[in-house]
Parts: structure tokens; C-alpha cells; sequence
């Protein structure tokens, strides 16, 4: 990270007073401890407007909109909505999207997950200026699944995508159908973020020193731009296309009652089985479809999809001045504010108001079936590749050097297979995240120590704790060009943990 853009991130934070002789930064902290947090009810769930090809336009610009009744806040969205609108697609179809710039500073749209061209995969390179336009071309070649486009702009990611330059990707293919899965109202496409709040409704962004190092966490969970909603539902089967656009958080999903989740596919898309999980972990980037029963849930009551507690992940103090100096989660995070990652959040609350006789698709066994195995190359890998994730000092590296837009890391032949290892020899947790790709998780050497449920299938980000070694299978055999791979910790990439690789 070079010294003028840390020196943004913790603003005046220089002449704060010292805690230990670490600089305490209450200029950048959150105002929340301090005043009353504002008291909102909960509202009903918005679902996304959607938006069809062949050809579109989004304008980012500045809106007030209502995120919970009587309460508006300023946000920054490529639609009309608290956050973008919800693009669909089919399989084989081809997008011409213009996005107009109308924010006060540079932008570009990312489609996470997508395998498109260089010139459509929004490098932070081609961020363009307030009043100017993008036109992107999009073949749409991957199969049908839940993806989702947010901001790549340089050093500005985390900020953007907090404020809404986000929304949901989905892709519909003849396959998927034939599964005749929940659909219409049944089906509820789910951004899933975190935020703090000011005293008036506003939304706040400041992350003092050791949240440039962790992570910057809210106090608020807020689904589709909406803050704590609530659902109604009917009693049977629905299917949940979750997408975790936090900036720092990983989510523990459950539901609040016990019952179990049927995991039938992830960030690429349908798995070939589905599985009965108590719960999903989902890093920043990461996404999972499930389906949930409600059939057993008597009407008028309600149960809720909440992130369960969980052990801080942190490895010690992690803040480069030492470490093991064991403030990961007591003096680590003085001069900060938000839930710490581990804690519990109630996100979205359904509430059983009509008594309906449940499909027969709608069973757990029904869907125990083979459903939609990938097509994947058997070809043997040419080589492999380590990377090297850290975190210290106030840096945040691959293999020792920091994002340099103009510098090329690494060059692949078009058509390659190749193993990448990711390797933690940091702190905190890391999201990894590879532009252009579908890879295959092979294994998980130290932490864990096992492939998870959900990273059965393809997958365009896996999470790499403290200590973890994880090993990908990746074919890079879709388009030539620049692209990227970074840590998904939004914090993190825009402090530089981000390289450039280029397929020749």
C-alpha cells in the first residue's frame, strides 16, 4: 500500500492520542457508541426490480431511498433502489449494458463470477469519470446460477459496494429448468451486507487502523439494500439464492429454528447431489442456493435466516507492530465500532402467514438426485502456482508485493490447467477470488482441513483462514486478456492485496 493512499484510509487519525503506543483513532471511529442508535422497525423485504437484455442501461448516481419505514439514507446505486437491480440472463444470450456515470468520482462494474472479456470484466483500469459512459459486452457462456456484480473502482471498492453499487446476476439455462425448482414467489434472490448507521439513518464509513488490518464490520444487517427486513411466506418450499456482499464479514448461515438447509448448488452454479447442512459458511464474494421447508412451521409464527456466533478467526493482534500481542478481539478493536466478525445477526426474518399443500418437488429426497453435473476438462495440470496471502505491518500482500495496476504478475497459456495454492501466512481470514475462472477446490491442508459442502462445485472464491493451505484446479480456456485475483475482504484489495494475471 503506498503512504498516500494509507494515509486516506486513516484520514486525520495521526494526531490522535496513543493507547499503548498504538495511535487510538476516535477521529475515525464510528459515532454509534457514543449517541443513540436510531430506532427503526422492520420492513418488508424488497425484491430487486429485474432488468433483461439484450441491451440495457445502469446510472450510478447518488439517491435518497427508503431503507426502513420513515427512514431514508443516501445511497450510491446503479439503479432506482437501495441497491442495482437484479440482471437475469440465459444461457447463450448475449448483453449490451451501458453504464453512465453520474457519482462524484470514478466507477466501474465487476460481474463476479462471470467468465466474460477482458474488456466487459471491469479492471479498475477502465473506471470511468463522472459523466462519462461504458458500454460492455457480455456473451453470457457459464451455466445457469447465481452471480452478482458490484464496484471495481481503485482504492474505492469498499466504499462503493457499502454504499450499493452492488446487485444480483442470475443466469437461467434449459437444464436448471427441468428441475422445476421454487420458482416466482417462491424463489427470493438475497444480497445479504452489513453496515453502521449515524444517529440521523445515515450510512457510515471510516475503517481506523486495526479495521484497515481486520476489516470493517457493521452494526446492521441489511438484505437487498433493506435494513433488518422481515417476509412473509407460505407453507412450503423456497428456494434461497444467497449472496454474501458484505465488506469484510463471513456469515454462518442458519435458520433460528434448527432446521436443517438443503444445499443444492453454489458460486458456479447446481451441484451433482444436494446435501442437508445445519449451516453454510460464507465468505465475502462467496454464494450458496438452498432450498427451505416451511411446511412445518405453524402459521403465525415466525423463523428467521440469522448468522450464528463462532470463534474469532484472528490469529493475535495481526496489526504489524507485533505480533501476538492478543488484540484480536479486546483492545484489537478499540477505536472501531460494528458486531466483530464471529458474532451473531438476525438478517431476515420469515413470517408464516398461509397454510398451502407443499409440492412434491418440494421433498428433501426429491432432491437428493444427480442434478446438474459440470462439464470440466480431465486434463492433467501443466504446472503449479503459489500464492502467498499476508497481512502485517499495515500491508496487505501476495507474495510480498501489493497491486500495481500497470505491473503483470503472471502470464498463463490460453487453454492451460493449472494448480494454484493459496497459502495464509496471515491473521485474518482471506476470501480469495479469481476473475475469469470457474476453479475446482481439490484441498484444504492445516485449519479446517477439509473441502466444505459448498465448495463441492465450481467456484470463483474460496476462503482461506489463518494457517490454511488451499489448493484449486483451474482452467483458463474462455477468453485472452488482463484479469484479476485478490483477497474479497473489500478492505483488504483496496489496501492492495490484489495482482494482475494475464492469459496470452
Amino acid at each position: 500500500m503506498d503512504r498516500r493512499h494509507l494515509l486516506r484510509l486513516l484520514g486525520t487519525a495521526t494526531a490522535a492520542p496513543l493507547f499503548d503506543g498504538v495511535p487510538f483513532l476516535s477521529a475515525l471511529g464510528d459515532t454509534i457508541g457514543a449517541s443513540p442508535r436510531p430506532r427503526l422497525a422492520r420492513a418488508p423485504l424488497r425484491l430487486a426490480p429485474v432488468v433483461r437484455g439484450p441491451e440495457f442501461t445502469l446510472r450510478a448516481q447518488e439517491r435518497v431511498v427508503e431503507i426502513a419505514p420513515g427512514v431514508n439514507a443516501r445511497v450510491w446505486s446503479p439503479g432506482d433502489g437501495p441497491v442495482g437491480p437484479t440482471v437475469e440472463a440465459r444461457a447463450g444470450e448475449r448483453l449490451k449494458i451501458r453504464l453512465e456515470n453520474a457519482l462524484p468520482e470514478h466507477t466501474i462494474l465487476h460481474w463476479h463470477g462471470l467468465r466474460v472479456p477482458e474488456a466487459a470484466d471491469g479492471h479498475p483500469r477502465l473506471a470511468i469519470a463522472s459523466g462519462q459512459h461504458y458500454d460492455y459486452d457480455i456473451p453470457i457462456i457459464d451455466r445457469a446460477g447465481t452471480y452478482w456484480y458490484h464496484s471495481h473502482a481503485h482504492h474505492r471498492t469498499g466504499i462503493q459496494a457499502y454504499r450499493g453499487m452492488a446487485g444480483l446476476f442470475i443466469v437461467r439455462d434449459e437444464h436448471e429448468s427441468q428441475w422445476q425448482l421454487p420458482a416466482g414467489a417462491h424463489e427470493l434472490p438475497l444480497l445479504i451486507q452489513d453496515r453502521r448507521l449515524t444517529p440521523t439513518g445515515e450510512f457510515e464509513y471510516n475503517p481506523v487502523m486495526h479495521e484497515v488490518m481486520e476489516g470493517y464490520f457493521g452494526d446492521t444487517p441489511f438484505v437487498n439494500g433493506i435494513r433488518l427486513p422481515i417476509h412473509d411466506v407460505e407453507t412450503t418450499t423456497y428456494r434461497l439464492r444467497l449472496v454474501n456482499a458484505t465488506t469484510s464479514r463471513i456469515l454462518r448461515l442458519a435458520l433460528s429454528n434448527g432446521a436443517s438447509l438443503q444445499l443444492i448448488g453454489g458460486d458456479g452454479g447446481l451441484f451433482e447431489r444436494s446435501e442437508t447442512v445445519d449451516s453454510i459458511d460464507l465468505a465475502t464474494g462467496e454464494r450458496a442456493d438452498v432450498l427451505v421447508d416451511f411446511s412445518k412451521v405453524p402459521v403465525g409464527q415466525s423463523v428467521s435466516l440469522v448468522s450464528q456466533p463462532f470463534p474469532s478467526p484472528v490469529n493475535g493482534m495481526g496489526m504489524g507492530m507485533g505480533r501476538g500481542m492478543g488484540m484480536g478481539m479486546g483492545m484489537g478493536r478499540m477505536g472501531g465500532g460494528g458486531i466483530p466478525q464471529g458474532g451473531a445477526m438476525t438478517l431476515l426474518e420469515f413470517r408464516v402467514v398461509h397454510g398451502v399443500t407443499p409440492k412434491p418437488w418440494a421433498s428433501p429426497l426429491a432432491m437428493a438426485r444427480t442434478l446438474a453435473p459440470p462439464e470440466r476438462s480431465t486434463r492433467s495440470p501443466a504446472r503449479t502456482r503459489t500464492f502467498r496471502f499476508d497481512s502485517m505491518a499495515m500491508q496487505h500482500t501476495i507474495n510480498g508485493r501489493t497491486f500495481d495496476m500497470e505491473r503483470m504478475d503472471v502470464t498463463i497459456p490460453f487453454g492451460e490447467t493449472e494448480i494454484w495454492q493459496f497459502e495464509n501466512a496471515s491473521p485474518f481470514p482471506h476470501p480469495v477470488h479469481v476473475h475469469e475462472v470457474q476453479f475446482d477446490v481439490m484441498q484444504r491442508i492445516g485449519g479446517r482441513g477439509r473441502i466444505m459442502p459448498w465448495e463441492r462445485g465450481p467456484k470463483d472464491t474460496v476462503l482461506v483462514m489463518p494457517g490454511e493451505q488451499v489448493r484449486v484446479r483451474v482452467i483458463f480456456d474462455a477468453y485472452r486478456g488482463r484479469f484479476l485475483m485478490h483477497c474479497h475482504n473489500l478492505v483488504h484489495e483496496d489496501a492492495g492485496m490484489m495482482l494482475n494475471f494475464e492469459i496470452v
